[in-house]
Formats: C-alpha cells, sequence, structure tokens
C-alpha cells in the first residue's frame, strides 16, 4: 500500500517538473494529458504527503524520548506522540481508499456508444429516452453532450447514437453503464395493453488523447459516401459521410451527422482512438484477474445490469440488486444509483486489498 502510494508522489513531482518544460506547452494534446494524469495522482500524493511528514514528526517525538531528561520536556514528547499516533491511525483507511480506488481513466472525456438491440421499433425508442436520461444526468452535472454519430428511425428512435460527454466528472459518473439495459413496458402500438421487453446495449468509452493512440494513416481505409435519413432517403447531395476502418484490427466507424467531411471525419477518429484504447485497457484486464474479480461487474456489453419496469415504475440494477424510482431516473436523475455502485465497487476492492496483503 505505502510503495503504490509512494510511487503515485513520484510520478506526481515527475509532471510537475514536466510542466516547466517550455516545449511541452507547444503540444496541446501532450500538455492536456499531463493536466489529467496529475487530477488523478494529486490526492494520493497529498496523502503520502501528509503520512510521510507524521512519521517525521513520532521520529522527532520518540528520539526526544529517548534523549530528553527534564520531566516537562519528556511530557510533550510524549504528547506529540500519542498526537502524532493518533492522526496516522486515522489515516490508514484513508490510503486503503485511495489505493483501491485507482482508475486509470478518471478524469477522461468519455464517449458513450446507444444501440438498440432485440425488440424492434420499442427498442430503438428506448434506445432514444435512454439517450435523454443521459443528456439530462450530464447536463445537472454541468458536463458538455456532443452527438457524434446517429442512426434515427422512422418512429422516432435510434438504432444507434454515438455521443461525447466532456468534463472532469464524466468518467466517474458514466463508468458503470456499460452493458445491457432491458426496458419492460407496454408500446404505444399494443393494443391488448401486453407488456413488451425490449433491450438496449450501451458502451462507455475513455476518450483517448492523440498522443496516446497513435494511428498511421497508412493503416486506414477511407470511404466517403452519401448520408441517409429514416427509411434509406438521402438527406445529403454530396458524399460528406465518412466510414474509417482501421485495417490491423478491423475496427470501423463511421459518422455523417454533419454536412461537413472534414467534421465527420474528425468525429470519427475520435470514436476510433476510444475504440482502440478500450481495447488496450481491454486486454490488459484480461491478464489482470484479481483487478477484475473487485470489480461491480466486467463491463461486458453482453451482460444485462439493469431493468427499466414501467408498469411498477422500477428500475433494478442486477449488480447491487438495488430498486430505484424508475420517475427520477427518466428526469436523469441517476446520482443514487451511481453512488451506490461507486461505494459497492470501492467495498470489493477493499476486501480484494485485504485479502492481496494477507
Amino acid at each position: 500500500m505505502f510503495a503504490r502510494l509512494k510511487a503515485c508522489a513520484e510520478r506526481y513531482r515527475e509532471l510537475e517538473q514536466l510542466l516547466e518544460d517550455p516545449g511541452l506547452h507547444e503540444r496541446p494534446g501532450r500538455m492536456q494529458g499531463v493536466l489529467r494524469e496529475m487530477g488523478v495522482l494529486r490526492s494520493k500524493a497529498e496523502t503520502y504527503g501528509r503520512w510521510t511528514d507524521l512519521e517525521r514528526r513520532r521520529e522527532a517525538a520518540e528520539q526526544m524520548l529517548r534523549d530528553e531528561h527534564e520531566a516537562e520536556l519528556r511530557q510533550l514528547a510524549r504528547d506529540e506522540l500519542a498526537e502524532v499516533t493518533a492522526e496516522l491511525d486515522a489515516m490508514v483507511e484513508t490510503m486503503r481508499r485511495e489505493v483501491a480506488d485507482d482508475d486509470p481513466n478518471r478524469g477522461r472525456d468519455v464517449i458513450v456508444e446507444v444501440r438498440a438491440g432485440t425488440g424492434g421499433d420499442e427498442a430503438s425508442l428506448f434506445a432514444s429516452d435512454l439517450a435523454k436520461i443521459y443528456t439530462r444526468f450530464s447536463e445537472a452535472h454541468g458536463l458538455r453532450v456532443e452527438v457524434l454519430s446517429s442512426h434515427p428511425t422512422e418512429v422516432g428512435g435510434y438504432k444507434e447514437v454515438v455521443f461525447g460527454i466532456s468534463g472532469e466528472q464524466a468518467w466517474d459518473l458514466f463508468r458503470y453503464e456499460s452493458g445491457g439495459h432491458r426496458v419492460q413496458r407496454v408500446p404505444e402500438t399494443e393494443a391488448q395493453g401486453r407488456i413488451h421487453t425490449s433491450a438496449v446495449t450501451v458502451a462507455v468509452l475513455a476518450e483517448a488523447e492523440e498522443v496516446e493512440i497513435e494511428i498511421d494513416e497508412g493503416d486506414l481505409r477511407i470511404d466517403t459516401y452519401r448520408a441517409s435519413g429514416p427509411g434509406g432517403q438521402n438527406v445529403n447531395k454530396t458524399s460528406s459521410a465518412i466510414r474509417i476502418t482501421h485495417i490491423p484490427t478491423n475496427t470501423v466507424v463511421q459518422c455523417q451527422d454533419e454536412s461537413s467531411q472534414h467534421k465527420n471525419k474528425s468525429r470519427a477518429m475520435r470514436m476510433l482512438r476510444a475504440r482502440l484504447l478500450d481495447a488496450q485497457l481491454e486486454a490488459r484486464k484480461a491478464v489482470e484477474d484479481a483487478s477484475r474479480r473487485s470489480q461491480i461487474g466486467s463491463g461486458d456489453r453482453s451482460e444485462r445490469i439493469r431493468t427499466y419496469n414501467y408498469p411498477q415504475n422500477r428500475v433494478t440494477d442486477h449488480r447491487i440488486k438495488e430498486n430505484y424510482s424508475l420517475d427520477a431516473v427518466l428526469l436523469g436523475k441517476l446520482d443514487p444509483l451511481v453512488q451506490d455502485l461507486r461505494e459497492r465497487d470501492l467495498e470489493a476492492k477493499l476486501a480484494a486489498l485485504a485479502e492481496g496483503a494477507s
């Protein structure tokens, strides 16, 4: 635990020195990455610094008890030692939480992909509802939402909608949304009043900075085509829509929402970098079995994580087996749910940390 916090503090000092390099300020992408990493490490570095200061005070008090013969000074040393020891004991739990709650994506912007699954039109409508929930939730926290790509349906839903969410809290607020979302409700077109079950999948990807994911232009196949709307009708007379294929990984992204080919390409490249970073992180997780076991849910797209039951006005998160008000969730009030997931996740990580130390 102490070694990990020390490493974080040392890395924080390295980044502080890096900020003094004039050349860094000429590379905005790299500068942004340094500031983000410092934001992640700051609390850990401060905690480690506080601990080392207290350790020095304790050693000085112990030395005074050994060397000092005057009763009054020895009493001062005993008082100092008792105070410092109490502070150190109180800090242990803080340090354990700092070490356990160690997510490399903290501070990143995110790309959220919402796709209609089984359920036809009803699934596409719920994909639209879910996008509205996330937009309201983001705006309530002062995050910026930008639609990067969308494929609307004739009934007013989405086959797929992808949007970027920017802000310091973006990853912390959305990190637990990846997975399958199931909705149970009576469609407006259902004459018999029967409840239908539909599904939507959500992927939350940490957005990568350009300097993190270097993409060789030679590895890309870029196709242009005319954008189309619901039902397949052309909505653009020029070939402004972009489809990019990353040949080494066969990763495909596309964007048609802007009338400018340049803007569509820029958005598609953001989506591609996020997908490639996600693939890197998933590969790393695959070999860190202990880390995977200590998290709430795997983030697997196929994992059903939540059910939205309209007749019962209830949202159930299956990972923590808790129920929440559907009315509140539809208004974007996800805070109680996110807080419960975060606490349960941290508890699991602390338990794994304790098990590893024993």
